[in-house]
C-alpha cells in the first residue's frame, strides 16, 4: 500500500483540515459601531458573515473559554452576550449610559464598566445582572484593565489626565497617577508590575509602576513628517512575552512596534485612516488593525513590520478579537 492510500493517514489529514478550517471560520471579529455588527473574518481577512448585536459595538472581550464573546454596545446601555456558534445574540446584562471600555473578573463572573456620564468604575454581577459597587473617578472614565490574579482594576480619566487604581477586594480606590493628556487604553506586563497607558493628546506613552502607583517614564512617540498633534495614541497591545509593545497612532494612520525592556521604537507599520483598536494572533505572527476613518482592518506581518493586505470591515471599527 502506498503512503498516499493509507487510510489511517488520510484519515489524520482529513481531520487536521476540518481543524484548520474550524479555526478560520472563527478567526477575526470586529466591531462595528455603525453597522450594529460585528464583522467575522478568517485570519487571512476573507469575510465570512456578519452578526447583528446590539446598538453601538464597542469593546469586546472572549466569555465561556472563547464560545462567546462579551461586547459594550453605547447606545443600548447594556453588555451584549453573543454566541459564536450559533452567530447571534443571545442575552444582555443592563449597565450605566454608553458603555465603551470593560474588562472581565478572572472568573468570568464580573464586568468592570467605565461609565462615563456618572464619571466612576461600575462593577456588574453577570450572572445575577445586577450592580455590584461602583468607585467614582475623574471625568470621562474610559480605560478599563483587570489583573489576572483579580486583585486590582485600572481606569484611565480623559478629563483629569489620570489613571486610578481599584482595590476589588476592598471596593475602593487605592490611589492615582497622573498621566499625559487624555489617556485611553493599557497594556500591562506579563508579571504585573509595570502598567503602559496611550495618552491620545499626549502623542506618548506613560509606564506606571502598579499596584504602588507611581509613575516610572514617559515615551513620547514620534513619525517623521507628522506634527505632534497629529500622533494620537489610542489602541495599545504588549505581546504575551512582555517584550514587544504595539501601539495605533490613530491620525498618524501608523503602528508603532516598541521594544519594551531599552523603550525603543524599533519601526512603523503605514495602516489605513485612524488606527485604532489592535489585536494580536495566537501566535504572535498577525497584528490586526482597526482603521476607523477608512472602514477597514490592516494585517501586518509582526516579523517584518509588513502590511500584508487592508479589507472592509463594516462602518467604523472600534475593536478586534483573534482567537
Amino acid at each position: 500500500m502506498t503512503p498516499s492510500c493509507n487510510p489511517l493517514r488520510a484519515l489524520v489529514l482529513a481531520c487536521l483540515a476540518a481543524l484548520c478550517a474550524t479555526a478560520a471560520q472563527a478567526d477575526i471579529f470586529v466591531s462595528s459601531e455603525k453597522d450594529n455588527a460585528i464583522q467575522q473574518l478568517d485570519g487571512e481577512g476573507k469575510f465570512i458573515r456578519s452578526i447583528p448585536v446590539c446598538k453601538r459595538p464597542r469593546h469586546m472581550e472572549w466569555a465561556a473559554r472563547g464560545q462567546r464573546i462579551m461586547v459594550a454596545c453605547g447606545d443600548s446601555d447594556q453588555i451584549g452576550v453573543v454566541d459564536i456558534k450559533a452567530g447571534t445574540l443571545i442575552d444582555s446584562v443592563p449597565t450605566g449610559e454608553s458603555p465603551e471600555i470593560f474588562a472581565l473578573s478572572p472568573d468570568g463572573k464580573t464586568a468592570y464598566v467605565s461609565v462615563e456620564d456618572a464619571s466612576e468604575l461600575a462593577a456588574y454581577d453577570l450572572v445575577g445582572k445586577k450592580p455590584l459597587f461602583a468607585v467614582k473617578t475623574g471625568a470621562e472614565p474610559e480605560g478599563v484593565l483587570a489583573t489576572a490574579d483579580g486583585k486590582y482594576v485600572y481606569v484611565t480619566s480623559e478629563v483629569a489626565n489620570a489613571v486610578y487604581g481599584i482595590d476589588v477586594a476592598k471596593r475602593k480606590a487605592i490611589g492615582q497617577v497622573k498621566t499625559g493628556m487624555r489617556p485611553r487604553r493599557f497594556a500591562i506586563s506579563p508579571d504585573m508590575g509595570e502598567l503602559w497607558v496611550s495618552n491620545e493628546l499626549g502623542s506618548s506613552i506613560s509606564i506606571l509602576e502598579v499596584p504602588a502607583m507611581k509613575l516610572k517614564e514617559t515615551l513620547k512617540l514620534q513619525v517623521p513628517g507628522m506634527r505632534a498633534t497629529d500622533i494620537t495614541p489610542v489602541g495599545l497591545i504588549m505581546s504575551p512575552d512582555g517584550k514587544t509593545a504595539w501601539v495605533a497612532l490613530g491620525r498618524a494612520n501608523h503602528v508603532a512596534e516598541i521594544d519594551v525592556q531599552t523603550r525603543k521604537v524599533r519601526g512603523l507599520a503605514l495602516v489605513g485612516k485612524r488606527a485604532w483598536g489592535l489585536s494580536l494572533s495566537a501566535d504572535g505572527s498577525r497584528l490586526y488593525v482597526a482603521n476607523g476613518l477608512s472602514d477597514d482592518m490592516t494585517i501586518i506581518d509582526t516579523a517584518n513590520r509588513k502590511p500584508l493586505r487592508t479589507v472592509p470591515v463594516g462602518r467604523e471599527p472600534h475593536s478586534i478579537l483573534s482567537n
